[in-house]
């Protein structure tokens, strides 16, 4: 369980940015919910990311800090 770190800002923001491109595969562009995915879409940049993007940039950044922490404590 040492990706799960909820007191790293990287860690949220990697969360941050896979739970955006989830809501924004998941949610429809009409309907109820319409106004939910115009705010992911908002969040996600105005459709300028795509999903798969924003997922595999979280999950970058939640690898990424993970690779820095064992780096700098010199655990391989």
């Amino acid at each position: 369980m040492r990706y799960i770190r909820p007191t790293s800002i990287t860690w949220w923001a990697g969360l941050l940015a896979m739970l955006t491109g989830l809501a924004s595969i998941a949610l429809p562009a009409t309907g109820p919910l319409a106004e939910l995915g115009r705010l992911i879409a908002l969040l996600a940049g105005s459709g300028d990311a795509s999903p798969a993007g924003l997922i595999f940039l979280g999950l970058g950044l939640i690898g990424l800090r993970d690779r820095i922490e064992r780096g700098f404590r010199g655990d391989r």
